[in-house]
């Protein structure tokens, strides 16, 4: 927290955006950026499988390929610019650990939606607004949080 007060004292913005850090604040603003971008590709990708290649019949497809397509630009921009510093040494191993947290996160969206559908689709037809937004802040909260503790914290060797 001192990091974030220092840098808006100073105004020195440039801290937010530039060099390695460690500080879970400076961490979680990227994180906005990037999850916005891989939500982008996501969408901008699903949509342009739906409409152009797949089509309807194959809207699971589409909707698969471009999540994977999100998670890699996910994972490539926050181990460039985010998170540094991993607790897996094995490239593979670390990107097999983020893509399991994004299939949580995917399956609490998955879950959450389902929830709404059940408990407001006689109520109100915003429903799928309503549980998307409550979705994606829950998915996001819990893809950040989940990365940072048990792929990049770093682990204190003293026993």
């Amino acid at each position: 927290m001192d990091e974030i007060k220092q840098i808006l004292r100073d105004k020195d913005f440039k801290k937010l955006f530039v060099g390695d850090t460690d500080n879970t604040l400076i961490q979680f603003f990227r994180y906005i950026f990037v999850g916005g971008l891989a939500t982008v590709v996501d969408w901008g990708l699903s949509f342009v499988l739906f409409k152009f290649v797949f089509g309807e019949r194959f809207a699971v497809a589409a909707n698969s390929l471009s999540f994977v397509a999100g998670l890699i630009v996910n994972y490539l921009i926050s181990t460039f610019w985010i998170f540094k510093t991993s607790n897996v040494k094995n490239k593979f191993v670390e990107f097999l650990g983020f893509a399991a947290i994004g299939v949580v996160g995917l399956l609490l969206t998955m879950g959450i939606t389902k929830g709404f559908e059940v408990w407001l689709s006689d109520k109100t037809s915003a429903y799928q607004m309503i549980a998307k937004v409550v979705s994606t802040a829950v998915s996001f909260l819990w893809n950040f949080f989940a990365r940072k503790i048990l792929l990049y914290t770093k682990k204190d060797n003293k026993s």
